[in-house]
């Protein structure tokens, strides 16, 4: 019997959760010495590294808004749209409370570095802003199809404008939200980019889905529009530049990397779509499906989330290579035993809230 449940989703987010476990733990724990740019196999982790987060971004994109699109052929809108905007205030709770020093709010002391904003919150904010356009554009999906590219292109295309903003007369709580000055790890510009590009792309399957030679244009489209992101876009930029006379176009041309990082996690989605036969396998799913347990046990287990005790203070920028390689490895195998078989932290969280729900609905 045919599906339409697209398996090589849960390839690329295990593949995205397990290079941002190894990412991170390299990052914390490796000697500054170790850090050569000119080394091969430094300059190959620090690319992975690079597009990690382009990757879960879009991603996360795609599979959130391909299940609210098709919620809407089964009659459960309301209801995926409700979730969805549960998703997103639960990954922005999680995402401070992570952050929560209790042993410092203990002992009388606050400080306002809990709350930086990192990658939950992020994911969090757009996928409630992503629920608002779907809402808005609802009896039109083509619209809204149309206004996720429109809105990912031009939150890219405008980056300099917004790279430096001040947000000084912002209020603290928000402006971690727009600026990186006060130690925010992730902003929602650029990020909601690749969340809007990803919500396009979902629409593609949305519509067309199981339809002859919708696989192989798709896998083909998103392999030449990568290899032109990544070689030509800033060339496109500098030619408008020229064009035009507006210095924006040049500013992008030569910061390109949002643009390039784009290309970078298409051509991913390719090859991942073209290879989905042989990714069929039941870890993968699982791991896959498993994403926030396992960034919520490894941000414990590296930064000492709550407790204030992690490798990154008991180990610190200590490990060579070797270590840090071999490290990583055991990291992400004990991570991910954890999360599959050790902890519901999904499951258990949702339960309660869909219970809290329906409490304050009776």
């Amino acid at each position: 019997m045919k599906t339409n449940r697209l398996f090589f989703i849960d390839a690329v987010r295990a593949f995205a959760i397990l290079m941002m476990l190894q990412g991170h733990f390299i990052d914390t724990l490796l000697a500054p010495e170790y850090r050569n740019p000119e080394s091969t196999v430094f300059q190959i982790w620090t690319y992975f590294r690079g597009i990690t987060a382009p990757t879960f971004f879009t991603i996360s994109g795609i599979i959130f808004t391909y299940l609210l699109m098709k919620s809407k052929k089964k009659g459960l809108a309301p209801k995926r749209i409700r979730k969805g905007l549960m998703r997103g205030l639960l990954l922005i709770a999680i995402g401070y409370g992570l952050r929560a020093p209790i042993f410092e709010w203990l002992t009388g002391s606050f400080r306002t570095y809990f709350l930086v904003i990192d990658v939950l919150q992020i994911i969090g904010l757009s996928i409630i802003i992503t629920v608002g356009i779907y809402y808005l554009t609802f009896k039109k999906s083509l619209v809204f199809s149309m206004v996720m590219l429109v809105l990912g292109i031009t939150i890219f295309s405008l980056e300099p404008w917004y790279r430096e903003l001040d947000t000084s007369r912002i209020p603290l709580v928000f402006a971690n939200y727009l600026s990186k000055s006060n130690g925010s790890i992730f902003t929602i510009l650029p990020w909601l980019g690749y969340m809007a590009i990803g919500a396009f792309i979902a629409s593609l399957f949305y519509r067309y889905v199981g339809k002859e030679k919708f696989k192989p244009i798709l896998v083909s489209g998103l392999i030449i529009v990568g290899s032109l992101l990544i070689y030509n876009s800033s060339h496109l930029f500098m030619w408008l530049y020229k064009w035009s006379d507006i210095t924006l176009f040049k500013d992008v041309a030569y910061y390109n990397y949002l643009f390039t990082r784009l290309g970078n996690v298409l051509i991913l989605l390719g090859l991942f779509y073209a290879l989905e036969r042989f990714m069929k396998n039941q870890m993968i799913f699982k791991i896959g499906q498993k994403t926030l347990s396992i960034y919520v046990v490894h941000f414990i287990i590296i930064y000492g989330s709550l407790t204030g005790l992690g490798l990154s203070q008991l180990i610190g920028k200590t490990l060579n290579p070797y270590q840090a390689a071999t490290g990583a490895l055991l990291f992400m195998i004990i991570v991910c035993l954890i999360s599959l078989y050790g902890i519901r932290t999904n499951t258990f969280i949702y339960k309660k809230l869909r219970g809290y729900l329906k409490k304050d609905l009776n």
